[in-house]
């Protein structure tokens, strides 16, 4: 990935490339460097400590934190992709740094943002007031495809829907944060979170004291509390385990490394059964309960008595035994419907409907193609948006209109113009960046940011999340799937919060 520097000869002097000195932020705002070529607050030691550092000890970092991933297993899976099917997560060592009063604002807007679509989705699965108030438009409901009439009347225990979230936020050149879309069916990327702290906490660990970063390790603990938490009652010590759709999975290696961490069973569904409404495990002194099930299988395949009929990879009567309250979900079945692309677009004023509240993390302005007037303007504008299909992620089904050609507007025009409730847009933002080794200098490659929610008897984020980086120059594009990669994240403690020793805790 990187070419490696030649050692100087004694009495040679030294040229150091990689230094912030010469570092262009150019028109983007950029995460770790001001306009003015000084490091943010929060990151003056960081950028000290690397600006001391020759360009062959820098690399040779990068170089064993890759090894480090390589020997971890660090893997994900491209579907399609006949090179091979795992893939080692890209990594660049200079982290992104948030700014303590940044995410005293990103934590209370995630908070109330998921305190809100709990409500709707247990709005729309029962009483569907929203629409009846003419809030969300009834037609938007109807065609959305995640939708699950299988769902309607449930009732999950503790009234929690979605109890794991990674919702996406990106910094425009404004310097403002914005929600650019929610992840509620089956979240990933935390476990890269936790690995990539790992790693950087070896490689720099006095910046990383220094800089009182706040620590992630704390993860599948407060992600097993949460399951607990939620268990149906009468259970005095709930069984949890991670259900998982097998080694094939693009996040297989996150499902058996968070089964790990927080000490429960791996299962797929050949593992359980259902007797009586109740989920059993086999094990070698028999069945035993399953009281949590942390499913990172799609709704569709779950259950093949109550979705598709032909999986293979769910628990026949799985559906039945959660209606009945013997099992809890999570996340709930029928939650991918506020993962809609055109249902996000409705979030603000859910806000304002359930809560009462002005949004706190704003949306990306978004046009709905299936209002016409949105829909004219998207149409004669779709050299400058951002075109996305309402449930397709990855990536993929995407048009970024500035980097397009005609005759790909064409054809997105014609599938719009065909189906335009499953379409939406956005205005192209300029992405905030972050500093990355690109062969022997520093250049900034554009962000985002995923952070994980859980909400269980309350709502709790972790403090960071997962950076993602378009590695390829010029491209907004961030996921793995289509060549990004990921840094570690800093989030910088403020004064009242208590750090944990760096040599302790990740």
């Amino acid at each position: 990935m990187f070419r490696r520097l030649p050692i100087p000869s004694r009495g040679t002097p030294i040229v150091k490339t990689l230094s912030f000195n010469n570092y262009e932020t150019e028109e983007f705002f950029d995460e770790l460097i001001t306009e003015a070529g000084e490091s943010r607050d929060g990151a003056e030691r960081l950028v000290q400590r690397i600006n001391s550092l020759s360009d062959e000890e820098l690399m040779a970092r990068q170089r064993e934190i890759e090894a480090a991933l390589l020997r971890m297993g660090i893997t994900f899976t491209v579907y399609g992709d006949n090179a091979g099917t795992e893939k080692i997560f890209p990594f660049d060592l200079i982290p992104r740094i948030v700014m303590a009063s940044d995410w005293q604002h990103i934590e209370a807007g995630l908070k109330q943002r998921i305190a809100t679509l709990n409500k709707f989705l247990n709005d729309i699965y029962h009483d569907q007031e929203i629409v009846k108030e003419g809030i969300l438009p009834r037609e938007m409901l109807d065609k959305a495809k995640s939708f699950r009439p299988q769902c309607v009347g449930l009732n999950p225990p503790g009234g929690v829907w979605c109890h794991i979230t990674g919702t996406d936020l990106v910094r425009h050149s404004d310097g403002a944060i914005y929600v650019l879309e929610d992840n509620l069916r089956c979240p990933s990327g935390v476990s890269y979170v936790l690995q990539n702290r790992l790693v950087m906490k070896r490689s720099f660990p006095n910046a990383f004291a220094d800089s009182r970063v706040r620590p992630v390790v704390n993860y599948p603990n407060q992600l097993l509390e949460t399951m607990l938490s939620v268990a149906p009652q009468g259970v005095e010590e709930p069984t949890v385990v991670v259900l998982t759709p097998g080694i094939y999975n693009s996040a297989y290696y996150e499902h058996s490394f968070l089964a790990q961490q927080m000490g429960v069973e791996l299962v797929q569904g050949d593992d359980l059964v259902v007797q009586d409404d109740r989920v059993y495990m086999f094990t070698t002194d028999g069945l035993a309960q399953v009281d949590v099930i942390y499913r990172r299988i799609d709704d569709d395949f779950m259950d093949p008595q109550s979705f598709r009929k032909d999986s293979m990879l769910g628990v026949p009567g799985l559906m039945q035994a959660y209606r009945k309250g013997n099992v809890t979900l999570c996340n709930a079945p029928g939650t991918g419907v506020a993962d809609d692309k055109v249902i996000y677009a409705y979030v603000p004023e859910m806000i304002r409907y359930y809560l009462g509240e002005e949004p706190i993390l704003p949306n990306v302005p978004t046009y709905v193609c299936q209002r016409e007037e949105d829909r004219k303007y998207v149409l004669a504008h779709l050299d400058e948006l951002v075109v996305k299909a309402a449930n397709e992620a990855g990536g993929y089904g995407m048009l970024i209109g500035p980097h397009s050609t005609k005759a790909q507007q064409q054809e997105f025009a014609e599938l719009i113009k065909a189906d335009p409730r499953n379409y939406i847009a956005q205005p192209t933002l300029a992405l905030s960046r972050v500093p990355t080794i690109v062969g022997d200098h520093f250049e900034g490659r554009h962000v985002d940011l995923r952070p994980y929610i859980l909400c269980g008897k309350s709502i709790w984020v972790l403090p960071g999340g997962l950076t993602r980086v378009a590695l390829k120059k010029g491209s907004l594009v961030v996921n793995s799937s289509q060549g990004g990669g990921s840094k570690d994240t800093w989030v910088i403690a403020g004064h009242h919060v208590e750090v944990a020793d760096p040599e302790g805790s990740l």
